[in-house]
């Protein structure tokens, strides 16, 4: 099961990280915008208080913690109780699906990830913002992850396993937005986008359900 404990508990400090940290959460907020499809029917998967969804325009979400959908659903949002391994959603329900700073608190992510492609609609897309374990800044929360509130219990992922992931699910087209190059607590405003991941310490990658009768060497 996903770690809900920390998220029920802690959830002043968490929605407290946005407010702190309002550069940091733009940063994030246009490398999103620069893949999230405008107008798609979206599924967002472990939504917290839905900083992302609200922005985004998506209106249903799957969050395990109570006290995290009780602060999404102020914001409008339809959540409701499930985990990312089994969506509670019929095949090809969704234009598109996200997760952000999800994967790395699950238990089965590639069971995750298969669920993800399930439920798209074909040629619709995945979306997943992480932070790259591999990255600078990255390599410096993984030293101090186990003295963190919410990270202390998570697992993290560098970009090229979770492009090795959704490949492995049948995604195509792997697309990358990358940012937040200045640790957090420094940003004074939003920092750059990059295409491509390696320096920024936030990553968001897209990848694309095959279309129907799309066959591998098409």
């Amino acid at each position: 099961m996903p770690k809900t404990d920390l998220f029920d508990k802690h959830a002043d400090r968490y929605e407290e990280w946005f407010t702190k940290h309002p550069a940091a959460y733009s940063s994030e907020l246009k490398a999103l915008g620069e893949l999230w499809p405008s107008n798609a029917d979206g599924l967002e998967i472990g939504s917290g208080a839905g900083h992302f969804a609200e922005p985004m325009g998506i209106k249903t979400t799957l969050e395990p913690s109570a006290a995290m959908r009780e602060a999404a659903r102020k914001r409008g949002i339809y959540a409701i109780d499930g985990t990312a391994e089994r969506l509670p959603f019929p095949d090809e329900r969704f234009d598109a699906t996200l997760m952000v700073t999800t994967l790395c608190f699950l238990d089965d992510p590639k069971l995750a990830i298969q669920e993800m492609f399930r439920v798209l609609r074909p040629a619709g897309c995945a979306i997943v913002g992480f932070v790259d374990r591999d990255s600078p800044l990255g390599r410096e929360y993984e030293i101090k992850r186990p003295s963190s509130v919410f990270y202390s219990e998570a697992r993290f992922y560098g970009a090229r396993e979770v492009n090795a992931l959704l490949s492995w699910a049948g995604f195509m087209n792997l697309e990358s937005r990358q940012t937040i190059f200045r640790h957090p607590d420094e940003m004074q405003k939003a920092d750059r986008v990059e295409a491509g991941f390696g320096d920024g310490l936030f990553v968001f990658t897209r990848g694309w359900k095959p279309p129907k009768n799309h066959t591998k060497n098409a």
